[in-house]
């Protein structure tokens, strides 16, 4: 496996197995169909930031595995974890974990990550906290708004958001 900077010619397929993945996710814990959990505008949203870096592992075919798309002020250094995604065939093998480890390696001077999952997915709350190390900070809903977060993220019904943070010692 290689993590390696998006190419151009996969875009396409990376945004698909992204929402590929993220659907999966939903519909397994909620056991509800929707029509697209991850529209295609919220990604192409952090592939187009300037301070946007989207990765994708691959493996020895050059086949996508999964990738990652991070947010990086390079003056604080406090750096956010926008996307990242396993493609569902190949998903509860630790291709997770490398793709961050790799993230890690590429930004040595972080002093902390951020990132974000929502209250039911409970398989990537245990990856960022038991495998991560991510530490939970806020639980974003209807009681707890987050003014920066668009609320179709919190839900009518206040299911929310956890968001977590990972300080860098």
């Amino acid at each position: 496996m290689k993590l390696t900077k998006l190419r151009e010619e996969d875009v396409h397929e990376f945004k698909k197995l992204m929402q590929e993945a993220f659907q999966y996710g939903f519909e397994s814990y909620t056991k509800q169909k929707e029509d697209q959990v991850l529209p295609e505008k919220d990604i192409d949203n952090s592939l187009n930031d300037s301070n946007g870096h989207a990765y994708e592992m691959l493996d020895e075919y050059g086949s996508i595995l999964g990738g990652a798309i991070v947010n990086v002020n390079p003056e604080t250094q406090i750096n956010h974890l926008d996307f990242l995604f396993v493609k569902v065939c190949t998903q509860s093998k630790g291709i997770g974990q490398v793709i961050w480890e790799e993230i890690e390696r590429l930004y040595p001077k972080t002093k902390k990550w951020i990132t974000c999952t929502p209250y039911f997915d409970v398989r990537n709350i245990h990856f960022y906290v038991n495998k991560l190390k991510f530490h939970i900070i806020s639980f974003w809903n209807k009681y707890n708004p987050d003014p920066n977060m668009p609320n179709e993220f919190i839900g009518d019904a206040g299911e929310g958001m956890f968001e977590f943070e990972k300080v860098i010692e």
